[in-house]
């Protein structure tokens, strides 16, 4: 069976403490579809999310002792409007994410914002008003001529 090559199935964050990263994604709403000694996993559209020890991250990667960071990728969820990027926003700060910008209207026509989780993973929040969202959530990019 051949696969599509532009596709992901996994994203796995490193975490310092991973019942600190569980208890934050449950008060987002989030539910574990499977939980083992050291790694938690929840279901997304089409794809998961893994929350994995960050020092037994580095040595999976066969880079045992690796510092390994956050910042310089960005994870997003999209929204059908404005008040619903702002209504995201307030219960990840209430889960007890960390601000790093509040959400406002961005120079490229929609609106944003961004946060960090409690191991300082970035998550933007935005509402795109060129990129309409299917009624589960899911994004397909429209077809540019």
């Amino acid at each position: 069976m051949s696969y599509p090559p532009q596709r992901i199935t996994l994203i796995t964050l490193g975490v310092d403490d991973l019942t600190r990263a569980k208890t934050f994604y449950k008060a987002l709403g989030w539910v574990p579809a499977e939980e083992v000694e050291g790694m938690a996993c929840f279901q997304l559209h089409g794809q998961a999310l893994m929350l994995f020890g960050r020092t037994d991250l580095a040595k999976d990667q066969g880079r045992e002792g690796a510092a390994l960071g956050t910042g310089a990728m960005t994870l997003a969820q999209n929204f059908n409007s404005p008040s619903d990027v702002d209504a995201a926003f307030a219960a990840a700060l209430a889960a007890g994410a960390h601000a790093l910008k509040q959400p406002e209207a961005v120079f490229w026509g929609g609106y944003s914002g961004y946060y960090a989780d409690p191991d300082g993973h970035v998550w933007e929040l935005a509402h795109n008003p060129f990129w309409p969202l299917s009624e589960d959530g899911t994004l397909t990019l429209p077809v540019t001529p």
